[in-house]
């Protein structure tokens, strides 16, 4: 049974992607900054439709954990980089606190766990990465520099290791969500005329869902999708194009 390892998997796109590959078979690796009820709940979910999930635990943000984190991470044939920090703010508001936060959470983290996971990886000529990215790599918010900034620079990391990795049997690839209703926009697009402003951006004219995102992940990790490698697939209804 392979192992999948998801940062960030106690809810929203990371807790589809988590059920999804536990569906496959995937024996899953839960993680979250602590050991939350809702990160419990899954794994029990998990458990109760005949997967196995276990749980790990650390504040990305903070360097030192991710390290720890990083120990742990040793054997996982599959490394899904989710976990992401945004915050909000006109760029000349931005502080270095919110900045580092949002690096080290964003890339710095990343670029630690898959140096712990792909010796793994290459020792068995196999392997999976896939770092989560945004639409605001092509379509940057103007109140979210750093974060838009962030997930360019991940991308720009997968592409290089994609082809320092392909003769190792490891594909490295990015999913770019677009709008996603989780919780994290919920308090935004409570807003009527915000929501039909962002609604009206979107060519197929709705939000997506977690669930959204879970196939192509699913296949990026499976064996029919060992041809596909350095790509950044974009899930957003077209607003990246337009």
């Amino acid at each position: 049974m392979k192992t999948a390892f998801i940062t960030g998997s106690s809810r929203g796109i990371g807790k589809a992607i988590a059920l999804r590959l536990a569906s496959d078979g995937l024996r899953v690796i839960l993680h979250g900054a602590s050991e939350s009820d809702q990160i419990k709940r899954l794994q029990k979910e998990i458990e109760q439709g005949g997967g196995v999930a276990e749980i790990a635990t650390a504040n990305l943000c903070c360097l030192e954990e991710t390290k720890r984190l990083a120990g742990q991470i040793a054997s996982v044939d599959v490394l899904i980089l989710n976990a992401s920090v945004q915050y909000r703010a006109p760029w000349q508001e931005i502080t270095t606190e919110a900045c580092y936060d949002q690096l080290n959470c964003n890339f710095i983290s990343s670029m630690l766990l898959m140096q712990a996971a792909v010796p793994y990886m290459r020792k068995n000529g196999w392997g999976r990465i896939v770092t989560i990215g945004s639409v605001q790599e092509e379509k940057p918010h103007p109140d979210m520099l750093v974060y838009s900034a962030s997930k360019a620079a991940q991308t720009n990391m997968m592409q290089s290791l994609a082809l320092q990795l392909a003769k190792d049997g490891i594909t490295v690839n990015n999913v770019a969500p677009g709008v996603i209703y989780t919780d994290r926009n919920v308090e935004a697009l409570s807003d009527p005329t915000y929501a039909q402003k962002v609604t009206d951006s979107i060519p197929v004219g709705f939000y997506g869902e977690p669930k959204d995102c879970a196939g192509i992940i699913s296949l990026l990790c499976s064996e029919e999708g060992r041809y596909i490698t350095g790509q950044s697939i974009f899930v957003d209804g077209g607003k990246s194009v337009q």
